[in-house]
């Protein structure tokens, strides 16, 4: 049983306890399984015992159980797939027919199939330049959210499936039906899924300083069809209904994966790494999880689904927490600043001599142009007032008495944010005066161990 017991918890968490197989993604794994006779027995005979009403009964099972220890050395028990791969559906009901059956009604959080994610912000800051050729020098003068829709109208691809789905989701059906939610998605998702990062990044995340500025950035994703509704359904229902959709499913994990609030990182995110939190939010727009800002403040940064907790019964403190991972969650809302600010965290490698964490660097992120024209009027013709970038500083280190680090928001953030409400203790400054004092007089204590 103890042994069954590891399995299960293996493959519902997405580790590999042996540590060393590399990934392939789940169609190649399923090729390779169906080639060999043990595996392909074997698979089917899991996917029977995972049909069955009662699972716990089923894995029970001897036979059950053997299937298991066969498929655990196979490439399918820990493949896992590329968003936006050709097969990507196939590719995701192949990982859900075993992983699915082991953590459906167990887990919170899911573990995403995806691949991880191993590109940063500042990847994205240096293709933007490239592809646009400006100045940094010109980021305090431009309008980003502006800039954004100029700069996706001089790229083909971008401006034609922009305006692609600004079309579909703007088109009145009738009187009753303002727009057909169904087809607006899917021309969402395949603008986020085939527009390279540079180009989208910009569109939801630019910096503002004012509330119209902050409106068109709401509207980027076309709202009243994309996102709103007549009322709000409870949260855990739009989450059980997001599940029962193997892309839904996948996109919602994804997000809980990279965007899961980490007190042991320097940035509130896991890894540190604003890319992919960023990365799985915006995947999961063209779908019943579609996020987006709740308003058009610029005190504050808050993204939600179009949910509530109304009706949760003895359900609320989960609904709860469900929904503070969107509209109070560090890690996201740190990583929507820092790409409209311009900037990533770079953390430097420990110095094995001393032991003191070297402040990270940052990038500044080029602005767009201009001075170039926004053809699109379809969505352009809206009034906007100038959204002025903000002015940029890096971010700077706290050192907590637990010895970890964490970014102060209004460090993060700037002066873009000045009411905003920050996550980390901002207690902990005073020991950077501490550290100095300390490698003041390390030189000595070297000298004097010597002697």
């Amino acid at each position: 049983m103890y042994a069954r017991d590891k399995i299960l918890h293996s493959l519902a968490s997405g580790q590999d306890p042996h540590g060393w197989r590399t990934p392939v993604d789940c169609v190649r794994a399923n090729e390779l399984c169906a080639a060999e006779s043990s595996c392909s027995s074997r698979y089917r005979t899991l996917r029977q015992c995972l049909a069955g009403r009662d699972r716990n009964t089923m894995l029970a099972n001897k036979e059950c159980q053997a299937a298991l220890e066969v498929l655990q050395e196979s490439p399918l028990y820990d493949c896992r797939c590329k968003r936006g791969m050709k097969k990507e559906l196939q590719c995701l009901q192949i990982y859900w027919s075993i992983h699915l059956g082991l953590t459906e009604g167990e887990e919170f959080y899911e573990a995403s199939p995806y691949e991880p994610v191993t590109s940063r912000l500042s990847d994205i800051f240096r293709l933007a330049s490239i592809f646009s050729g400006m100045d940094p020098a010109t980021n305090s003068k431009s309008n980003h959210c502006l800039d954004a829709a100029k700069a996706c109208n001089l790229n083909d691809n971008c401006k034609r499936l922009r305006s692609a789905y600004i079309s579909t989701c703007s088109k009145v059906i009738s009187a009753t039906e303002r727009c057909n939610r169904r087809k607006c998605h899917k021309a969402l998702r395949q603008f986020f899924d085939r527009v390279p990062s540079e180009y989208t990044y910009r569109l939801l995340f630019c910096s503002c300083k004012d509330q119209a500025c902050a409106e068109r950035r709401r509207q980027t994703i076309v709202p009243s069809c994309s996102y709103e509704d007549k009322e709000k359904p409870n949260c855990l229902d739009l989450r059980n209904m997001c599940r029962t959709d193997h892309l839904c499913r996948s996109r919602l994990a994804d997000f809980h994966t990279n965007c899961q609030v980490s007190f042991q990182s320097l940035t509130s995110c896991p890894g540190d790494n604003y890319q992919a939190c960023l990365g799985s939010y915006a995947g999961m727009i063209g779908f019943d999880m579609t996020p987006n800002y709740i308003d058009s403040s610029i005190t504050s940064i808050a993204v939600s689904p179009w949910c509530s907790c109304r009706g949760s019964g003895n359900m609320e403190e989960e609904c709860e927490k469900f929904l503070r991972d969107f509209t109070e969650n560090p890690c996201l809302r740190n990583a929507i600043q820092a790409f409209g600010n311009g900037t990533d965290v770079n953390l430097s490698p420990k110095n094995p001599s001393l032991p003191v964490t070297l402040p990270p660097k940052t990038e500044k992120s080029p602005a767009l142009p201009d001075d170039i024209n926004d053809s699109n009027t379809i969505y352009d013709t809206s009034v906007i007032t100038t959204c002025t970038s903000v002015q940029e500083h890096g971010p700077k280190l706290n050192k907590s008495k637990e010895h970890s680090l964490c970014f102060s928001e209004t460090q993060l953030t700037t002066d873009i944010m000045p009411d905003q409400k920050t996550f980390v203790d901002q207690k902990a400054s005073g020991s950077r005066h501490s550290a100095r004092g300390i490698l003041s007089v390390l030189p000595f204590l070297l000298v004097k161990l010597a002697l």
